[in-house]
C-alpha cells in the first residue's frame, strides 16, 4: 500500500498509544480516588443525543451549536448529534432516569466530547473530559466544594502555576436586566462589532463578551460590569463562596468578563487558567446552572458542575516537567526450550496466585536467551526469571537484577516465589 492510500485517523480525533496512556492513567485514576473521598458517585451517558438536547441547553446563538456539532439525520430521520460536552446530556439522564425527585446527587462521568473546530495543540474534534456534577444543593456552600476539589486535583498531580478566576452571572432575571444595558452598548458601538456579535447583539449580547477577536478588545474591555448589576441574593451567594475559598487560602482573581462559552450558567462561573499552553488557557471550568433542568424538562433543581479537558491537563503536566510511572512489568520471565516454556508457564501462574499486585510478563514467542534478555530489559521491569530446559531439570531458575549492577542468582523452584516476594512487594 502506497503512503498516499494509508488509512489516516480523521483530523482532529487522536490515537492515545500504549506510551502515552500511563499519563491518562495517572489523571483518571487521581480523579476517581478523589471524587471517592467527597462522596461522589460515578455514572456513564451515551455519547449520542437527540440534537434538540443541545439546542434547548447550550442555546441555539452559542458558537457551539451554530457551528461546531456533529449532526446527522439517523435512517428514522431523527436529528442525533454527538454530544458536544456532557453536561447536558447527565441532566438529561437524570430526569430520565428518576434521580431529581426530592433527592441530593452528586455525580462524576469522563469519556469523549466532539466538536468541529479548527484543530491546533489542546483543541481537538475528539477531546475527552472528567465531569463533575451536584444536582439538588442551592448554596454556595457547594461551589466552594467543588472548586477546592479542583484545587486538590492540581496538588495530587503536582501541577501548578494555575489561576482560579472567578464570577457570578446572577439569576435569569438580573442577567436579563444586564443583557439590556449591555444591548444598549454594543448598539452604541455597533461600528466596531464584527460579524458574529453583530448577529448575537439583538439574541445574546452575553456572548459577545466572550468574544476571541483582538479587534474588539477594547469595545468589550468597556463595556458594562456584569458584577455591577447582580441581584441581592446573587451578591450574598458569591460573597460568601469567596468567604469559603478565602477559609482554605485558594487564591482567585475576580474575573468580570467571565461569562463561559453556554447559554445555561447562573449565579458562579469559574475557570482555572495556565500561561503554559498557548491559546488554550483554559484547562478546567464550570458553574451553576439552576434553571437547566426545567429549562430540559424537568423540576426546578439547583445544580452545578464542572468539566476539565484531560488532553490539556496532560499536556501541563507533560510541560511542567511531571513524570509518571508507566505501566512496565516488575518480572519479566524467559523461556528458552520446550519444556522450560511448558513448565515456566505452568509455574509462573502459581506465581500470580501469591503475587498480588505484580505485573509479571511472560516472553512469548521464542528467541534465544540473549534476544529474549533484551526484550526483558527493554520492557522496563526490575528482574528477569531466566528459565532453559536445563534450569527445568533442575527445578532451579536464574534470577537477574536488569536495573542494578549485582550477580545472577540461582534459585530452586520451592523458594523462588518467597524470594520474588521479598524483592518486590
Amino acid at each position: 500500500m502506497s503512503t498516499e492510500a494509508k488509512l489516516q485517523p480523521v483530523r482532529g480525533m487522536n490515537d492515545i498509544l500504549p506510551t502515552e496512556i500511563a499519563y491518562w492513567q495517572h489523571l483518571e485514576g487521581a480523579a476517581r480516588s478523589l471524587f471517592a473521598e467527597y462522596g461522589y458517585q460515578e455514572m456513564r451517558v451515551p455519547m449520542l443525543e437527540s440534537t434538540g438536547l443541545f439546542k434547548r441547553s447550550i442555546g441555539e446563538l452559542t458558537d457551539v451549536v451554530e457551528k461546531e456539532m456533529y449532526t446527522f439525520d439517523d435512517r428514522n430521520g431523527d436529528s442525533l448529534t454527538l454530544r458536544p460536552e456532557i453536561t447536558a446530556g447527565l441532566v438529561r439522564a437524570m430526569i430520565s432516569n428518576g434521580l431529581l425527585h426530592n433527592q441530593r446527587q452528586k455525580i462524576w462521568t469522563c469519556g469523549p466530547a466532539f466538536r468541529h473546530e479548527r484543530p491546533q495543540k489542546g483543541r481537538y474534534r475528539q477531546f475527552h473530559q472528567i465531569d463533575c456534577e451536584v444536582f439538588g444543593f442551592a448554596g454556595p456552600d457547594v461551589d466552594a466544594e467543588l472548586i477546592l476539589m479542583t484545587a486538590r486535583l492540581w496538588q495530587r498531580l503536582g501541577i501548578q502555576r494555575l489561576t482560579l478566576n472567578i464570577n457570578s452571572l446572577g439569576t435569569p432575571e438580573s442577567r436579563k436586566l444586564y443583557r439590556d444595558k449591555l444591548r444598549q452598548y454594543f448598539t452604541e458601538h455597533k461600528s466596531k462589532l464584527d460579524e458574529d456579535s453583530l448577529r448575537r447583539l439583538d439574541g445574546n449580547p452575553l456572548r459577545i463578551l466572550d468574544s476571541k477577536n483582538p479587534d474588539m478588545a477594547e469595545v468589550v474591555a468597556n463595556a458594562p460590569l456584569i458584577t455591577d448589576h447582580l441581584d441581592a441574593e446573587s451578591s450574598k451567594h458569591f460573597a460568601t463562596l469567596r468567604q469559603h475559598l478565602d477559609a482554605v487560602g485558594i487564591q482567585y482573581v475576580i474575573n468580570p468578563r467571565l461569562v463561559r462559552g453556554l447559554d445555561y450558567y447562573s449565579r458562579t462561573v469559574f475557570e482555572w487558567m495556565t500561561t503554559e499552553l498557548g491559546s488554550q488557557a483554559t484547562v478546567c471550568g464550570g458553574g451553576r446552572y439552576d434553571g437547566l433542568v426545567a429549562q430540559i424538562g424537568g423540576e426546578p433543581t439547583p445544580a452545578m458542575g464542572w468539566a476539565l479537558g484531560e488532553e490539556r491537563i496532560i499536556a501541563l503536566m507533560q510541560a511542567q516537567g511531571i513524570q509518571v510511572q508507566g505501566n512496565q512489568p516488575d518480572l519479566y520471565i524467559a523461556l528458552v526450550g520446550e519444556r522450560a516454556e511448558a513448565a515456566g508457564l505452568a509455574l509462573v501462574e502459581t506465581w500470580r496466585n501469591v503475587l498480588p499486585g505484580v505485573r509479571i510478563e511472560t516472553n512469548c514467542g521464542g528467541g534465544s536467551f540473549k534476544s529474549q534478555l533484551r526484550r526483558a530489559d527493554k520492557s522496563g521491569a526490575r528482574y528477569a526469571v531466566i528459565l532453559g530446559d536445563s534450569e527445568t531439570e533442575q527445578q532451579v531458575a536464574g534470577l537477574k537484577n536488569l536495573r542494578a549492577d549485582e550477580p545472577q542468582a540461582q534459585v530452586p523452584w520451592t523458594q523462588l516465589a518467597a524470594e520474588l516476594m521479598q524483592r518486590l512487594i
